[in-house]
Formats: C-alpha cells, sequence, structure tokens
C-alpha cells in the first residue's frame, strides 16, 4: 500500500504540471475503480469462508477416517465406498469454489482494466483535440499518456487491497476466535507449587457437571455450526474421601457412575463446581498446574501410543530417563522381553496409537511409561483390561511394588483387581453408595456383592429365574482374570 501510494502520488504530480486539464480528466474515472472492488470483494469473502469450513472438514475427514482406526472400521463395516462418496463430494465442493474464485478474481482485474483502458481513449480523445488546436504538444499527450498507465498501475493494485483485506478477515476473524476464548482451567496468580513425594488426596462434598457446549466450544470449528446451550446435568454428588499416603483407593461400580470423571478432578482436568478437591493440604485450584500434573501420573484403559519409537514414547514421560532406566520400567511392567525381540529393540516405531502391538502389549508399554515417571500419586483407570490372566498377575504384582509407598486410585470393573485395596469406594448415579474393603463390603451385601456374585458366579449355576435369587447386571468384563475358584469359594452362601 505504502508503495503504491507514493507511486501514485509522484506520478500524478508529474502529471500535474504536464498538464493540468488531462490530469484533470483523467481522474473523472478514478471513483470508477471503487465500483468493481465492491461488487466482488464480499463474494469473494464468503466464498473464502466457505472454503475455509470445507477444507476444515476435510482435515476433521482425513484425521479420524484415514488413519489406521478409521480405515480398519470403514473395512470392517464395508463402508469404504460411501466413504469415498462423501470425501468425494466434499473435494469436489473445494474445487468447485477454487474455479469461481478464480473466475470472480479475472472478472474484477478484467473489470479494472477495462476501466483503466476507457480512461486512457478519454484522454488520447480530448488530448487529441487539445494537439489540434495547437494548446498541447504531441510530445506532451505521449508523456501523459504513459504516466497515465504508471497512476492506473497503482491505482488497481490500491481497489484490489479492498478485495484482500476482506479475504484476511475471514482468516482473521477465525484465528481471533480461537485466541479470545479463555481458557478453562488457568494457574491463579498466587499458585503455589506441590511439594515432591507421596500426598493424600482429599475430596470434601465434591459436586461437579461437565461444561456445556457454549462454554468451552466454538461454532466455527464445528462441523455443524450450532451450540447446544443446555446446561449438563450434575454427574457427581457430594463425593467425599480421603486417601492417605500410601494408601490404594479402589472405585468400582457400573459404567457410568461417575469413576473416571472422580479421577479427571485430580490432576485438574476439570474444576469441582461445589466442594474442594485437596492433594497434600493443598487445594488443587491453588497448585500450579505443572506441579500438580507432574506428582500425577495416569494410565487410562485406552492407553495412547504416538507415531514413534519406544524409546520416544517412554521419553515423552521422562525425557532425561537413561536407556537402563527405561529397560527396567519395561521389565517391571513385564514387557521387555518383547522389547527385546522387536527388530530395532527401543527404537521400533510402534505405529500411530501403537497398532503394530496387541492391545495387552500397548496397555503394559503405558504401565512401564508411568513406572518411568515414578509420580507420587497414580490414577489408574481400568489399566489392567487389556490383560490376559497370566499378564495381569505379572503386572499387578509389579504394580504393588512400584505402588508402594504412592498414593493410588485404582478404577477397574473387575472386582479381582481391587480386593487387597486399603479401601473400596463403590460409586453409583455419582455418588458413593458404599465404602469398606473387600470381605466388608461382601459382609455387608447391597451394590458390590450384587456385582461380585454376578461376576463369579460359576458357569453351572442356575439362573436368577430359576433360583429366584436377586442376581444382578451382567458383569461388564467378565471375571477371566484369575482366582476364580478362590472367588467362588469366598462368595456367602
Amino acid at each position: 500500500m505504502l508503495s503504491n501510494v507514493l507511486s501514485a502520488g509522484f506520478v500524478l504530480a508529474a502529471m500535474l504540471v504536464l498538464s493540468w486539464q488531462i490530469t484533470v480528466v483523467s481522474l473523472v474515472l478514478l471513483p470508477v475503480f471503487i465500483l468493481p472492488a465492491r461488487a466482488f470483494a464480499p463474494r469473494l469473502a464468503r466464498l473464502t469462508r466457505e472454503r475455509y469450513e470445507l477444507n476444515a472438514d476435510m482435515n476433521n475427514t482425513m484425521t479420524e477416517r484415514f488413519n489406521v482406526s478409521g480405515a480398519m472400521l470403514a473395512q470392517l463395516y464395508g463402508s469404504p465406498e460411501r466413504e469415498e462418496v462423501n470425501f468425494r463430494g466434499r473435494a469436489g465442493r473445494v474445487r468447485d469454489i477454487g474455479v469461481t474464485q478464480a473466475m470472480y478474481g479475472r472478472i474484477f482485474f478484467a473489470s479494472l482494466s477495462l476501466v483503466a483502458s476507457l480512461a486512457t481513449a478519454i484522454v488520447y480523445g480530448v488530448g487529441g483535440r487539445l494537439a489540434a488546436r495547437g494548446d498541447l504538444e504531441v510530445g506532451t499527450l505521449v508523456a501523459l499518456t504513459a504516466y497515465l498507465g504508471r497512476l492506473y498501475g497503482p491505482l488497481t493494485q490500491l481497489s484490489n487491497v479492498h478485495v484482500d483485506v476482506m479475504s484476511a478477515m475471514v482468516s482473521f476473524e477465525r484465528v481471533f476466535e480461537v485466541l479470545d476464548l479463555a481458557p478453562v482451567i488457568v494457574d491463579r496468580t498466587d499458585a503455589v507449587d506441590l511439594p515432591a513425594g507421596a500426598a493424600a488426596v482429599e475430596f470434601d462434598h465434591v459436586g461437579f457437571r461437565y461444561p456445556a457446549a457454549d462454554e468451552v466450544s466454538l461454532a466455527s470449528l464445528e462441523s455443524v455450526a450450532v451450540l447446544d446451550t443446555r446446561v449438563p446435568a450434575p454427574v457427581l454428588h457430594d463425593i467425599t474421601f480421603r486417601a492417605e499416603p500410601g494408601q490404594m483407593i479402589a472405585l468400582v461400580g457400573p459404567s457410568g457412575a461417575g469413576k473416571t470423571t472422580i479421577s479427571q478432578l485430580i490432576p485438574r482436568m476439570y474444576d469441582a463446581r461445589s466442594g474442594a478437591v485437596r492433594v497434600g493440604g493443598y487445594d488443587v485450584r491453588y497448585l500450579s498446574l505443572r506441579s500438580l500434573r507432574a506428582a500425577v501420573g495416569v494410565v487410562t484403559q485406552d492407553a495412547h501410543l504416538f507415531h514413534d519409537t519406544v524409546r520416544a514414547n517412554l521419553a515423552f514421560a521422562r525425557p532425561e530417563a537413561s536407556a537402563d532406566q527405561m529397560w527396567s520400567a519395561l521389565d517391571a511392567a513385564q514387557v521387555g522381553e518383547l522389547v527385546r525381540a522387536l527388530p530395532d529393540g527401543l527404537d521400533t516405531v510402534v505405529g500411530d496409537r501403537g497398532h503394530r502391538l496387541s492391545g495387552g502389549e500397548k496397555q503394559r508399554l503405558a504401565i512401564a511409561r508411568l513406572l518411568l515417571r515414578a509420580p507420587g500419586i497414580v490414577v489408574l483407570d481400568e489399566a489392567t483390561a487389556h490383560l490376559d490372566s497370566e499378564s495381569e498377575a505379572a503386572v499387578q504384582q509389579a504394580l504393588s511394588a512400584a505402588l508402594a509407598g504412592r498414593t493410588s486410585l485404582v478404577i477397574a470393573h473387575r472386582l479381582s483387581t481391587v480386593r487387597e485395596a486399603d479401601r473400596i469406594l463403590v460409586v453409583a448415579d455419582g455418588r458413593i453408595v458404599q465404602s469398606g474393603t473387600h470381605d466388608e463390603l461382601l459382609a455387608r451385601g447391597g451394590l458390590y456383592a450384587e456385582l461380585y456374585r454376578t461376576q463369579f458366579r460359576p458357569a453351572t449355576a442356575p439362573t436368577d429365574d430359576a433360583t429366584g435369587g436377586s442376581g444382578g447386571r451382567p458383569g461388564e468384563s467378565g471375571g477371566g482374570s484369575g482366582g476364580l475358584a478362590d472367588a467362588a469359594n469366598a462368595v456367602p452362601a
């Protein structure tokens, strides 16, 4: 803009010196340069916005459908043709918009060129009449028309600035919309660091609901730009318990009861809506996120591995770890022999989300990553769900040694994995309905005993309909985890 303004200014001054009459005539058509910009700029901006949205949809499609898991699902459900049709339709629309934008751009520049040509013709006509009367030299007229080309070039570029700015503003709107969205979880200005080591975890009358869509979402980034304004129902009600340093607390209960939500409040993935979550005596809202999350290690049921080497996946938890420390963690997680047998050992690439490993192997590698991090607080969310009986027993033994002296919160559907917990909390409908040791809860009856009987009922036992027993809902993961005979003997008659 600066160079075009300066160029147009100097050229205009030179034309005024040569002939003010011709200069005035050449400026008569100057307002006409604004008309094409006003006509095409809104259309180009609208097309640009639609193109960005379609590109975002295509990127989402490629991310979700064309990775290993998405492609396998499309193959298994026999829908690759449907996915191809959907993607072809979106890609075709992007192509059409590109062609339309190019045509608008060509028409826009052709319009400006037409205006400049008309202005040149008018100057030649008026200047020719003046030259015929002897009021203007022919050389001056030629010089003025040459200057006219140097004048309308910058003016054309300046007219195009309006189009460029309106198209660029579409990008700026999306960028600033993201930048202006306030983070849900932030450090307080007076946040303190959590001291290292094992720490007590306390829930004090905690209530929680997940954020509404309009609190955390941006409509412009969604495939369907419609926000759900309904306020979600509370998922936790008056949760109160305390885990002392070194204790193992187990959370059991049916799916959707709120067990994982409880665990996510400890590393402050969300903030409690009421009550307080304390770690080491500090309200987590007053702790720095860096120190809090450094003290909490989590292994989820769906262990995520990066498309990188075994070494890089382990180093993600502890970048400064040596190879010997990595091997020790792998051996403790009962996966060392497997990694040694891989073609490149620690430098073997595990694939997208670890698809080159089995479910149990991925889970044990995630546990090794946790052991390498050695946090003071450990959260295991169905961490042994993918292990067979033999591997589960070995990993449980490794975890027992690794969790010694650390505060641990274990979520499990297979009740055999939590029998040795210091305390078992039974969660149902967002509330703690029972609390005690394994033996106490079995003797007391209720939901825990019902779940236990359901999981470990012998295969030859008569059904509840035949016996008139209360039974219960089918176990969610079955009882094939070992110790079946002991469990059956432990069930009260």
